[in-house]
Order: C-alpha cells, then sequence, then structure tokens
C-alpha cells in the first residue's frame, strides 16, 4: 500500500506541476515560480482536501533535487572561474552575512521576539538560496554571464561560511557562550577538506570517468557519475559537513574531465525531476494562516532581506572593483533566502531554542523573495540604466575616480609577474601543507584501528603511536620536500628583491644566500612544530619523536630525487587534468 500512495503522490506532483508550468510558460513566467504554485495547490494546506499522503518521502526525494543541483552548479563552475572571482566573492559574502544578522536581530528585537528567536533570524537571513538562484539564472539563459559567476562564487563562500554560522549558534544555543576556537576549527577543517578532495578528486575522478567512457555506454557513464556523486555526498555527511557543499565539489571535480559535455547531456533530464519535486516541496509548505497571522512581520522581513541583501552584496562587489551595473546586478539576484535557512531554522526547533512560529516564517519569507528573484534579476540592468542618468555627476566621478584608483594600485609590468610568482608558489606550498595535514589527520582518525592490528605484535601503545606518526611522516615526504623546495625558490626570490648591493655592499651574495637558507629551514620548523600541535592524539614520546626524525632525515636524503619525481608527475597529471577541460565561452 505504500508503494501505491508513493505512486500516487508523484502522480499528482508531476501531473498538477507539469499543467501549472506550462501555464507559466504561456504566460512568459519563471517555471520555478509554477512548481511553487503547483506545490501550493496540492498542499496540505489548500482546502478542501490535502492530495499528498506521504510527504516525508517526498521531502526526501526534494533533497535528491537540491544535490543535483549543486552538482550541476559544480559542473558549469570551473575552478579557475571561481579563483578569478575570489576577492569578490570574499568580500561580499563577508559583508552580507555581517549586515542580514544584524539586521535579523533588529527586526526580531522590534517585534519584541526573544533573544534567541532574533540571533536566529539574522542567521536564516544571512544565506541566500543557491538552489533558487542557479534555476532561475538557468531558466533566464544567464549562466554565463560575467554577474552571474560572481554571484556562483558568492554562494560557494556562503556556504563555507554558513557551516561556521551553524557551530557557532550550537555552541550559543547548548551552553549561552560560544568558543571562538571551535567555529575557527570547524571552517579551517571545512577548508582542509575542499583542498584535499579537490586536489585528490581532479587527479582520480577525470581519468576513472575518461576509462568508462572508451566502452561508449552511455548507461556504465550515467551510473558510474551517480554513484561517484552520491558516494562522495556520503562521505561528506559522514564527516558532518553539507551534503550540498559536496554535491558542488564532486560537480567541480568532474568539470575538469573531458567527458564534461556528455555527463551534462546525461544529468540534465535527472536534475529537472528532482529539482521540480524540491520547488514544489516548498509550495507544500505554506501555510495561509501562518501568512495572515504574521503577514506584517513576514512583509518586513522580505523587504529587508531584498534590500539588505542588494545593498550589502552589491557594495561588496563595488568595492573588490566591479562597475556598478554588475555589482547592481549581482546585490539583485542574491536577494532571497532559500533551504540553508531551513536548515537553521529546523536547527533552532531541534535544540529547543526557537519558537514555533520562525520554521513557517522562515519558509514564507523564502517563497515570497523566491517569487521576486527572476523579476529583481531581470530588472537590474534597466534599473542601472534609470540610477545612471539620474545620478548627480559628482558622485559619478567619485564612483569613477574609485575605480581608476583600484586600477592604479594593482602591480604593473615587472611587478605583475612578481606578484604572479609569488601567489603561484603560495598556493602550491599551501596545497602541499593541505595534504601533509591531511595525512597526519587520516593517521590520527584510523589510530585505533591501527593499533588493535598492532597488538598481534605489540601492546605498547607508545610504539603504536610512533609507528603511526612515523608512517605518516613518510607519506607525507614527497609533499614535505616539494613544499621546501617552493619555499626555498620564494626565499631566493624575496632576497634578490630586498637585499641590493647598495646595502650590502660586497657582502650582497652572502646575505642572500643566508636568508635563502635560513627562510625554508626556519619554516620547516615551524612546519612540524604545527604537525606536532594537530597531530597530538598519536604524537610519541621525546625519544622515539627522535629516533622518527633521524630515520626521516636518512629516507629523505637516500629518496630525495625519488620524491621529486613522484610529485612532479603528480603535479603534471593534475596540470594535464585542468588544461584538458574547454570552458564554455562568456557572453
Amino acid at each position: 500500500m505504500h508503494a501505491i500512495s508513493f505512486i500516487q503522490d508523484l502522480a499528482v506532483i508531476m501531473l498538477v506541476a507539469g499543467v501549472v508550468t506550462v501555464l507559466f510558460h504561456r504566460l512568459k513566467q519563471p517555471v520555478v515560480l509554477g512548481y511553487i504554485v503547483a506545490g501550493f495547490i496540492i498542499g496540505p494546506h489548500t482546502p478542501p482536501f490535502g492530495l499528498i499522503h506521504d510527504e516525508d518521502t517526498i521531502k526526501t526525494l526534494a533533497e535528491l533535487g537540491v544535490i543535483f543541483l549543486m552538482f550541476c552548479l559544480g559542473l558549469e563552475f570551473s575552478l579557475r572561474k571561481l579563483f578569478k572571482v575570489g576577492a569578490t566573492a570574499f568580500i561580499a559574502a563577508f559583508l552580507e552575512i555581517v549586515l542580514m544578522i544584524w539586521i535579523g536581530y533588529e527586526i526580531g528585537r522590534f517585534f519584541d521576539w526573544n533573544a534567541m528567536d532574533s540571533l536566529f533570524l539574522g542567521a536564516i537571513l544571512a544565506i541566500s538560496s543557491t538552489t533558487i538562484i542557479v534555476k532561475a539564472l538557468n531558466d533566464l539563459k544567464m549562466k554565463n554571464q560575467r554577474f552571474a559567476q560572481l554571484i556562483f562564487g558568492i554562494l560557494i563562500v556562503e556556504d563555507i561560511l554558513g557551516i561556521g554560522i551553524i557551530a557557532l549558534l550550537s555552541g550559543i544555543a547548548v551552553s549561552g557562550s560560544v568558543s571562538s576556537g571551535e567555529v575557527f576549527s570547524t571552517v579551517g577543517k571545512l577548508s582542509l577538506f575542499m583542498v584535499v578532495a579537490l586536489v585528490i578528486g581532479i587527479l582520480l575522478v577525470p581519468r576513472l570517468l575518461a576509462y568508462v567512457a572508451r566502452f561508449e555506454s552511455n548507461e556504465m557513464l550515467l551510473v558510474t557519475v551517480l554513484g561517484l556523486c552520491f558516494g562522495f555526498c556520503l562521505l561528506v555527511a559522514k564527516l558532518e559537513y553539507s551534503m550540498v557543499l559536496g554535491a558542488f565539489l564532486i560537480g567541480a571535480i568532474m568539470a575538469e574531465s573531458r567527458q564534461l559535455l556528455k555527463i551534462e547531456q546525461l544529468i540534465e533530464p535527472v536534475r529537472d525531476m528532482f529539482s521540480a519535486i524540491f520547488f514544489v516541496a516548498i509550495g507544500l509548505m505554506i501555510d495561509p494562516k501562518i501568512l495572515l497571522d504574521y503577514a506584517w512581520p513576514i512583509a518586513v522581513i522580505s523587504v529587508a532581506v531584498v534590500l539588505g541583501k542588494m545593498l550589502s552584496c552589491g557594495l561588496g562587489a563595488f568595492i573588490a572593483g566591479n562597475d556598478g551595473r554588475t555589482s547592481l546586478r549581482v546585490g539583485m539576484g542574491l536577494s532571497q533566502i532559500g533551504e540553508f535557512s531551513f536548515i537553521i531554522a529546523a536547527l533552532g526547533m531541534t535544540l529547543q531554542v526557537t519558537s514555533d512560529f520562525l520554521y513557517p516564517v522562515a519558509v514564507a519569507v523564502s517563497v515570497i523573495t523566491t517569487l521576486l528573484t527572476p523579476y529583481l534579476i531581470r530588472s537590474a540592468d534597466p534599473l542601472s540604466m534609470k540610477l545612471a542618468a539620474v545620478m548627480p555627476a559628482r558622485i559619478a566621478r567619485v564612483f569613477g575616480l574609485y575605480g581608476e584608483w583600484l586600477r592604479s594600485i594593482q602591480p604593473q609590468g615587472q611587478g605583475a609577474l612578481l606578484a604572479s610568482m609569488i601567489r603561484r608558489i603560495l598556493l602550491q606550498v599551501g596545497v602541499n601543507l593541505a595534504l601533509v595535514v591531511a595525512i597526519f589527520f587520516c593517521g590520527g582518525y584510523f589510530a585505533e584501528g591501527i593499533g588493535d592490528y598492532l597488538s598481534d605484535w605489540t601492546r605498547d601503545d607508545s610504539q603504536h603511536k610512533a609507528l603511526i606518526w612515523g608512517a605518516s611522516l613518510l607519506v607525507s615526504l614527497p609533499f614535505l620536500i616539494a613544499a621546501y623546495r617552493k619555499l626555498k625558490a620564494l626565499s631566493m626570490l624575496l632576497a634578490e628583491m630586498s637585499v641590493k648591493p647598495a646595502m650590502a655592499g660586497r657582502h650582497t651574495e652572502r646575505v642572500r644566500r643566508v636568508i635563502a637558507e635560513v627562510i625554508p629551514l626556519l619554516s620547516l620548523l615551524v612546519i612540524f612544530l604545527l604537525l606536532a600541535a594537530l597531530s597530538a592524539s598519536i604524537l610519541p614520546t621525546n625519544e622515539l619523536l627522535l629516533v622518527i626524525g633521524v630515520v626521516a632525515a636518512i629516507v629523505a636524503a637516500v629518496l630525495w630525487r625519488w620524491c621529486i619525481r613522484v610529485h612532479t608527475r603528480m603535479q603534471i597529471a593534475l596540470l594535464e587534468t585542468l588544461g584538458n577541460h574547454q570552458e564554455p565561452p562568456e557572453h
């Protein structure tokens, strides 16, 4: 009977959604709105009776819709584009989150809600809806435009910072206070996981997909892609991070494969089906009674979301050096809340620290701002032209001077080349150190299981730790050696730039040589101290640590060239994979 009930619910959803979306298409309205209206029509709160019997199963299918939408966003957004919009993304996302948390808290206090409701309301308003924006931009055929790429970058940063917000709220709700160290630790571990997952994934996944594609079977390729997608989402969930972020990451990894166009063609129908269910599920949650009881707060909050995000995101994009038209389009494109807000609202209910009305209010605001999103995106261009026409010449000149000043402080010629070289070296050092830290974290995570296995040979716990820590160090040697060589190259470059003959005279070369040798050695010392702190759970005694250090030094001296060859091959493979992918042209 459960199967029949489920099929009935699915038939109702698809039939009503199909009819309503055809009507919306004829009226030249966004399809997303049609899905939400369809959900409201068949929902439990719409008379004369509810047509859906198994809401829990529908919500599960809706979560699959979120995963597929984020996965497809990853396929369309390459890593190079993320680096290009990095500054804008971080500035705009940070400004938006800070301002919207403050606005939400103040609105809650204005309506005499308690402090916890007000705080959670601020967090609910802080994160824009990736799912809704992606769908709206896709329907409007604007996803390849520059402002859309900026929006995608901001959304990625928001999702990362959103993890930190959840940790912050959980600490406040449970203890009434929060540990900033815990928040930074959570965000740091998440960033580390993302770097390691991207590097290892780009090395392995495109090669696996290329092997499967040789069989020229769409079925095999689709099943492999779905298996990798759900498997990676499960891994991310096991690490207590958002599956939504996991879906995006595995999509970004697959975007670097030569089979990208074929994967997009195969996954598109699956994505469209489950994303339709997701938006219908949002419509199912609309309760007219809540809308009436809290109509005034919902209206105020909705206006605050649109204006607050337009201001904060637009200002952030402008500060980062984008022109006024692009900045306004970014701000108006991000003016809504969605799935992440539901997660935060549900967290407050689960911890029993927020009132019952907060979740329905969040859903209502999400629906209203979702309805406005396509219109805001489409009206951004005409509005920017009108503002430019009526803007006083003095203000326009100030904005123009700001843009000129930003361009003037950017390094030019040889300075730009040196800055690019330094950034590249630091990035390579950072990636290598991230892999090393990940290896030691894995050693600590699996230490108990490895210790049980080693108990057949020795029951000394300190020897177990020494073996695990030493093995982690040996596995890390290629990356540590690579980091040392990159740091030495950087120190030589800095020595050449900073020590001039006019300063050091005939000792110039000697001083430069000392700097080039001392900086990498001091950096290695700091790295080992950091590793010791991060791997405290498996850190052996000082005597055993000294033995491990001597053995590692001997192994490094003997296998130095081999480690360099191994790392070079990995680096070449990574660059080849990134170079094979051709980005679609921007409009």
